[in-house]
């Protein structure tokens, strides 16, 4: 559901029923209530297809805001009215429980992203992506701001543990959040880009190009948190998504976007 007012529950699923009983098999009782989800940049287009498949199985509905981790956790402390984070890191979330802005013990991970060296050229990523680096022909790279955005953290480290992120830092293009690293690739404003696995197998990539999977040894783990809001605590729709996101289904459609889900 997009924007509108949304309907109420008098029930507490997560309480009244055990695990192991579908949510999905109990009757709508009242009005279903909406929940206001942040989610981070990378996974907005697999979580265009969760919103879909969530609204038609529930009598909740939810609206989505996309941005990067970092401004979206600022726009929180700053009292922005979300009930559920969807963040690309595990660090916000964590500080956001820790200062009493996240309900204790609902956070979990939801998925764990993937970094990719990539061009739209198919011919200019032929194997090992970090001689490619390493040997200077490279006239832009994009990644996102180390700053905000989680994969752009991850491609700072992968960069300074190749020993390159000095020699190539002139020639560093950032965006605001790892969609916008993968668009600046796409438009050819960057002849290559660390970008998410996900952009580079989305459905709406018609460049498959070339890419070097980045070796997960070379970053700490994209660790990609959900966390209630403290102002969702008894928030039917907020409850239910992030049950919904543990459905095996749903975790192997992450999977199918490019997501780890261990």
């Amino acid at each position: 559901m997009r924007q509108g007012g949304g309907k109420r529950s008098s029930r507490d699923l997560m309480a009244a029923w055990p695990l192991t009983v579908s949510i999905w098999l109990l009757p709508s009782v009242g009005q279903a209530e909406t929940a206001l989800v942040a989610v981070a940049g990378n996974f907005a287009e697999v979580m265009e297809k969760i919103e879909a498949d969530f609204e038609r199985e529930s009598p909740h509905g939810i609206t989505v805001t996309v941005g990067s981790t970092g401004k979206l956790y600022a726009q929180i402390v700053q009292g922005a009215p979300f009930d559920v984070l969807l963040a690309a890191d595990r660090r916000h979330p964590e500080l956001l429980e820790g200062a009493g802005f996240a309900v204790p013990g609902a956070r979990f991970t939801y998925a764990t992203g993937r970094l990719v060296l990539w061009s739209a050229d198919p011919d200019r990523i032929p194997g090992d992506g970090a001689a490619l680096l390493r040997g200077g022909d490279v006239r832009r790279l994009s990644m996102a701001n180390p700053e905000l955005a989680p994969y752009g953290a991850a491609a700072r480290e992968t960069l300074r543990r190749i020993g390159v992120y000095q020699s190539l830092r002139e020639r560093i293009v950032l965006g605001e959040n790892v969609g916008q690293a993968y668009a600046l690739v796409a438009t050819g404003n960057a002849d290559v880009g660390l970008v998410a696995l996900s952009s580079v197998l989305s459905r709406q990539n018609e460049q498959p190009g070339s890419r070097w999977e980045v070796p997960e040894n070379l970053h700490e783990p994209i660790t990609q948190d959900a966390v209630l809001l403290i102002r969702a605590e008894d928030n039917s729709a907020a409850r239910d998504l992030l049950a919904y996101l543990r459905r095996p289904e749903v975790r192997e459609l992450m999977h199918g976007f490019g997501y780890g889900v261990n």
